[in-house]
């Protein structure tokens, strides 16, 4: 299946949202410190790697070469929907704003954190529907063929990716603060059903590949989303088992009164 190459102009509408996060939470990290609030290396390390895994499938080589082979459209999907806003959320960008906003626009953000369009989107059966949803929806009819044929549809469908990557991820493991929590049975089980759908959905790639892609793209690009995705999950399953895992632990009176996210 071969295409035109994806002009400039939409690499850098792509780009873009994800350089203004940057500077933002760069921004965000200047006024944290200049009010003496200490703010972990390793977050901004997290936010920083995250931004450049989600820039590298939207722009660059990979960009035009995932428009052409489906094995590196596979990995920029691994990139953009999977490592990149796991390693984004573990940036803690909310908490990081919360800090450096002044008082009464922290307390804005929290009206919003607390509205009820947040507590659709932050549910886990929401974000698994929306994220694995959408996959399979794109795999399994035309919409993977017009994708490559529509700009627009080549940026919508890759926004897509990514919001429904990161809100999965957010609605999975407590990083930043959530007012509308869900249990660790409720997540877990979730969790679980979208890992299932996932490797069925890889198997079904490898067993029947994408309108116009070649059988033996689709068979690498199935293994790399089965194996690819696994490792990512796993550690979301790891960061999920730990926070489950000190929830049960007693409190000191100091961690009493500290927020612990997870």
């Amino acid at each position: 299946m071969t295409h035109q190459p994806i002009p400039l102009a939409t690499e850098l509408l792509l780009a873009f949202p994800f350089m203004a996060a940057f500077i933002i939470y760069i921004t965000a990290l200047a006024v944290s410190m200049k009010k003496d609030r200490d703010w972990p290396v390793y977050r901004t390390l997290f936010w920083s790697a995250g931004i450049l895994l989600c820039l590298i499938p939207v722009a660059g080589p990979l960009a035009q070469l995932a428009h052409m082979d489906f094995r590196y459209h596979m990995t920029g999907h691994l990139l953009l929907g999977m490592l990149g806003p796991l390693l984004m959320v573990l940036g803690a960008p909310v908490k990081l704003l919360l800090r450096a906003l002044p008082a009464a626009k922290a307390k804005t953000l929290t009206g919003i954190l607390r509205s009820g369009t947040l507590a659709v989107l932050s549910n886990p059966a929401v974000t698994a529907g929306l994220n694995l949803g959408g996959l399979w929806v794109l795999y399994t009819t035309d919409l993977f063929r017009l994708m490559h044929e529509s700009m627009l549809l080549h940026i919508l469908i890759h926004l897509h990716i990514f919001l429904a990557g990161y809100l999965f991820t957010v609605s999975m493991i407590y990083i930043d603060p959530i007012p509308h929590r869900r249990s660790y049975v409720y997540r877990s089980i979730i969790l679980i059903a979208a890992l299932a759908a996932h490797g069925i959905l890889s198997k079904y790639l490898y067993a029947y590949p994408p309108a116009g892609v070649p059988r033996d793209e689709a068979e690498t690009g199935g293994m790399l989303m089965y194996y690819g995705g696994d490792a990512v999950d796993v550690v979301i399953v790891i960061i999920l088992c730990w926070h489950w895992y000190r929830s049960t632990k007693p409190k000191t009176r100091n961690e009493r009164t500290t927020y612990v996210s997870g």
